[in-house]
């Protein structure tokens, strides 16, 4: 193999070429071997990060254990004496068998596999915007479920409350058919009472609860007419949700996340806690969670709150109106039970007073009889031939005895006045009489009275406490008080139209 002798020496008079081409050539390849080494470091750079360039200054293998030096693991010791090795934090590929863990790598420039990692990277593009969508469906799916509930809750409320109105309704007829049986008392006794104002206050106060319970029904079937528009929209954006997961496999995440396991191969490893929940993300027009999607579910939070507000509200209100008006009743049967319970006493001060009143009549018509007795037997016989010799006035011994002016017996003058007197008693007792008979006539049509207006009242109480059974309807109360006027009584029923 041949060497190559290094070249002698020369001075610079025995060379013979010029100096310029000389200086010509040597730049020449000064311009070569500068742009060799920048070519050469260009060609790895693009192959390789920044920071993983080696340090010039130090020598090839050493400035390479100063680099990996940070990817390997660190031993840390325990308490009991021992020692644990652990990776590296931070992004990268663990190499569990050189305890090593390197750091995420990232090329300039694509690598030769540029057409797969797109492929797999539209892939994954794919499926989170798949995954985006079936949260952004499960989501508006499950509000459009609460709302479903909200709505079925709504109705349910809203039938008691109807149920409720209906009770108050019908209290209101109640009350209008008592003030009808009330008139049908005498004149006497529809002298205005507490029972009256209690009716007149019964009456207001089911008016107020009518007003309230119809507010409650107006504002609820609002409700339930929003709820049902935020229902349709929740619809409409799930189905359009739905539209790109359809054309998707099902991923497994939400299974493996149902199951409590992060792999689906090894399953007799422990299973791991669940994931926290992620975040609303921010509304975007082109993404999966869209404005239009947002503000379905904004909607569909707020309609929620509202009506279980409303549910509480339309409750409370209903629960009350139902406790008032069954107290309100209550007073009310108790005010005109107290005016029966008056009426019945004075019924029977009556019917005493008529009592002691009947026997005083009959000892005056008595007395009364017995004075034209007496007044007969003073007149003495209608026919002169009737008179006793010892009654007549021209008997022998009065004729002797009158024969002197002045010897006049007063027998006649005392049987006039007696006459008179007893004929003046005889037309005061008759006139007692007939005060008496009249005040009686008049007790007995108060007594009859009495009796109208307790059996009026009775009845009331009765009518009210059979109308507000729950099992008597709205209708049923309604066709007791049509077409009846109190000012004309109901005509009396013939024998073949009379109930059984």
């Amino acid at each position: 193999m041949p060497v190559l002798a290094p070249p002698a020496d020369r001075s610079q008079d025995a060379r013979i070429g010029a100096p310029a081409w000389r200086e010509e050539v040597q730049a020449m390849a000064r311009a070569a071997h500068i742009l060799t080494d920048r070519c050469g470091q260009e060609a790895v750079t693009m192959w390789q990060p920044k920071d993983t360039v080696l340090d010039p200054n130090l020598a090839h293998h050493l400035g390479r254990a100063a680099y990996i030096q940070p990817w390997r693991f660190r031993v840390e010791m325990l308490k009991g004496g021992g020692t644990l090795e652990k990776p590296p934090p931070g992004e990268g590929v663990t190499l569990w068998k050189g305890k090593m863990k390197p750091p995420a790598w990232y090329a300039r420039l694509p690598l030769p596999l540029h057409r797969q990692a797109r492929a797999l990277q539209t892939a994954e593009m794919v499926h989170a915007h798949a995954r985006g969508a079936r949260l952004t469906a499960a989501r508006l799916g499950r509000a459009q479920h609460q709302i479903n509930g909200q709505v079925r809750q709504l109705l349910r409320q809203r039938e008691v409350t109807d149920h409720r109105l209906s009770e108050v309704r019908k209290g209101l007829l109640i009350n209008q058919q008592s003030v009808k049986l009330r008139g049908y008392r005498p004149k006497s006794e529809k002298v205005p009472d507490k029972a009256d104002s209690m009716l007149t206050w019964e009456k207001e106060e089911l008016k107020s609860m009518k007003r309230k319970m119809e507010r409650d029904m107006e504002k609820s079937e609002v409700l339930l007419k929003t709820l049902a528009s935020c229902r349709d929209t929740l619809a409409f954006c799930f189905k359009e949700r739905l539209q790109a997961v359809d054309l998707m496999n099902q991923p497994l995440d939400k299974i493996l996340e149902q199951a409590g396991r992060h792999s689906w191969v090894d399953l007799s490893r422990a299973p791991t806690p669940r994931t926290q929940g992620q975040k609303t993300p921010p509304p975007d027009p082109v993404g999966t969670y869209t404005p239009a999607c947002a503000a379905a579910l904004n909607e569909a939070k707020r309609l929620l709150v509202e009506s279980k507000d409303t549910l509480v509200e339309m409750a409370k209100n209903e629960a009350d109106v139902g406790k008032q008006h069954l107290q309100i009743s209550d007073r009310v049967c108790a005010s005109l039970a107290q005016k029966a319970s008056e009426t019945l006493e004075l019924k029977e001060r009556l019917n005493m007073t008529l009592g002691l009143m009947r026997g005083t009549i009959h000892r005056c018509t008595k007395y009364s009889q017995e004075m034209h007795t007496t007044c007969g037997l003073i007149k003495g016989p209608l026919w002169k031939g009737h008179v006793e010799a010892g009654e007549k006035l021209d008997r022998p011994l009065v004729r002797m005895y009158q024969r002197h002016v002045g010897t006049q017996l007063p027998e006649a003058t005392r049987l006039a006045q007696g006459t008179n007197k007893v004929q003046r008693h005889i037309t005061h007792v008759e006139k007692n009489l007939d005060e008496l008979l009249a005040t009686h006539r008049n007790l007995t049509w108060g007594l009859n009275c009495k009796n109208v207006g307790l059996e009026v009242d009775h009845s009331v109480v009765r009518l009210r406490l059979r109308q507000r059974h729950p099992r008597v309807c709205y209708e049923q109360a309604q066709r007791l008080v049509k077409y009846w006027d109190p000012s004309s009584p109901p005509p009396p029923r013939s024998k073949s139209g009379a109930d059984p």
